[in-house]
């Protein structure tokens, strides 16, 4: 799949889904296809996320983000549990569909991540043995059908490890 964006006409577009986002010269941003896939049509919802990277770098540390692309999911907080130190940080808040937080420093080390929803202490998605090399970004992705229980089902909900650079 080969995802184009015009900038000129702030048009971002794949072979599944098109959509109008207002892009800032100078700006990052990430573009998803994501939600319920509509077999008529043969289209898929898409959005636009920017990428805000922090201002002050700091090469010791990894940053990390959440963005929730599970079109049934409620808000989620996405928590990084360092396996050595046990230790869990919060990356970020509380984030609905098609939205992202912020980058949060976090040591390099090994995590587990899980995502929970608003006043819940029970783990949505689970991710467990990620590494985060220090002085790079990454971005964590929630997708799939948040209904789905089944442990193999290709459509049950994921957390999936993007290094942006």
């Amino acid at each position: 799949e080969i995802y184009q964006c015009d900038w000129s006409s702030d048009v971002c577009s794949s072979d599944l889904s098109s959509l109008t986002a207002t892009i800032v010269d100078g700006k990052y941003y990430s573009f998803y296809v994501s939600g319920v896939y509509d077999a008529t049509a043969k289209t898929v919802e898409g959005f636009v996320v920017e990428d805000v990277l922090p201002k002050a770098f700091d090469y010791t540390q990894a940053y990390v983000r959440f963005v929730n692309a599970s079109a049934n999911s409620s808000p989620m907080t996405m928590y990084a549990k360092n396996q050595t130190t046990t230790t869990e940080t919060a990356v970020g808040g509380l984030i609905a569909y098609k939205g992202a937080g912020d980058f949060t420093a976090l040591p390099a080390a090994v995590y587990d991540l899980n995502t929970r929803v608003s006043g819940s202490s029970t783990n949505a998605i689970t991710r467990t043995g990620v590494s985060f090399v220090a002085g790079k970004y990454y971005t964590i992705t929630a997708r799939g059908d948040m209904t789905i229980v089944s442990t193999t089902a290709t459509n049950r909900p994921f957390l999936d490890n993007t290094a942006n650079r």
